[in-house]
């Protein structure tokens, strides 16, 4: 009895240590998943449910706060940064949610307020009325998306699209909003969004070398455009899930984080309908809200980094042009009902099954349309 349960605890210490790829500062703590109440058989099924999937690059699951599985798919791996396309705007809108709760500004003041010298002469009674508020929820009144022009976005272009709707009514998405949202953090602030987060949010979260370029007009992008980590995605969603406090620390207030993932306005006849059941869920503060009661950031090509708070599970993800519901689908079909609320024996062979799958990862081009 005692020879197998020296057997058992030496290969667990096996198998971290070679699944736990250290990055960075401060990496999350590791553990298996039958530890954390979840079979690796059922880690097992995600992983093939998600090699299907053409283009995955990445996945990390953390149940109660510890990383239980993680992957990439070669060429990609655990250091290499990888661009989050629109997983940038919610970290937009907690540098946002920061600048609120130091007293920099607030979520009712008018856009046209932080831009006199960008606005149109004879400002219509929509852009008037339109907030900081408006833009997070990506209601800011615009029929069609502003799009930049040679390729730079540009607040005065935001500034002078027609306004048709009343805002706050007419949910569109719109990174052009986003990108308005970064350069009011840094008319508040002095520095761009990267610089503000730098030492609030990156340093105590141990994200290293964030790479997030700036417009012409000195505004990081806001929308897009941010390189990161698997991990430092995950850590993102790892606060979130902790209601904003990190080792002991209120990084973000609760309240912030209740409101910025709480539905805002609906979501269900915008062009993104169509990608699949978990776009029309409703929208927040630059995360959307998902079925099962979770809540993500979400970039195209298959950015992702899904919260399920009923769970205490984080997962994120990467991808080069991937199904994107799909890649839902799988945390719903696999994951989800595998979940216990106590520890489960480990499963070594399982557990073997794993490591040696993980290893033979390699990224499949997205098919394209002949």
């Amino acid at each position: 009895m005692v020879i197998r349960s020296l057997g058992s605890a030496l290969f667990i210490a096996i198998f971290l240590a070679t699944t736990h790829r250290v990055n960075g500062a401060n990496p999350l703590p590791r553990g298996t998943p039958e530890a954390q109440g979840i079979s690796t058989n059922a880690i097992n099924d995600y992983v093939e449910a998600l090699d299907k999937i053409d283009a995955i690059h990445s996945f990390m699951v953390v149940r109660h706060g510890q990383v239980i599985a993680e992957g990439w798919w070669k060429p990609e791996a655990a250091d290499k940064p990888h661009v989050l396309n629109s997983v940038s705007k919610s970290f937009n809108s907690t540098a946002v949610g920061m600048a609120v709760t130091e007293g920099k500004l607030s979520l009712d003041d008018h856009v046209l307020k932080f831009f006199p010298a960008d606005a149109p002469a004879d400002p219509s009674d929509n852009l008037k009325s339109m907030t900081v508020r408006d833009l997070l929820t990506m209601s800011g009144g615009h029929d069609t998306e502003p799009k930049p022009v040679d390729g730079s976005p540009s607040v005065k272009q935001f500034l002078n699209s027609p306004v048709v709707h009343q805002p706050g009514t007419h949910f569109l998405y719109n990174g052009m909003g986003s990108y308005t949202l970064s350069a009011i953090v840094t008319k508040v602030t002095g520095q761009t969004v990267g610089e503000y987060l730098k030492p609030r949010l990156f340093e105590p979260l141990g994200i290293e070398n964030a790479d997030w370029p700036s417009s012409p007009e000195g505004f990081s992008l806001g929308a897009h455009g941010l390189y990161l980590r698997t991990e430092d995605i995950a850590k993102l969603g790892q606060l979130y899930l902790q209601k904003g406090r990190w080792n002991g620390k209120q990084l973000i207030p609760e309240t912030w984080v209740q409101d910025a993932t709480s539905k805002h306005v609906e979501n269900d006849k915008e062009p993104h309908a169509n990608i699949g059941i978990d776009w029309h869920q409703g929208y927040g503060y630059q995360f959307w809200r998902c079925t099962h009661n979770a809540f993500r950031g979400d970039g195209a090509g298959g950015q992702f980094v899904v919260v399920l708070p009923d769970q205490d599970v984080v997962v994120a993800m990467t991808a080069g042009g991937a199904n994107m519901q799909a890649e839902l689908d799988a945390i719903w079909e696999k994951l989800l009902p595998a979940f216990q609320d106590k520890a489960l024996p480990e499963d070594a062979a399982a557990q073997g099954k794993f490591k040696q799958v993980v290893a033979k990862l390699e990224v499949r081009s997205a098919k394209k349309d002949k």
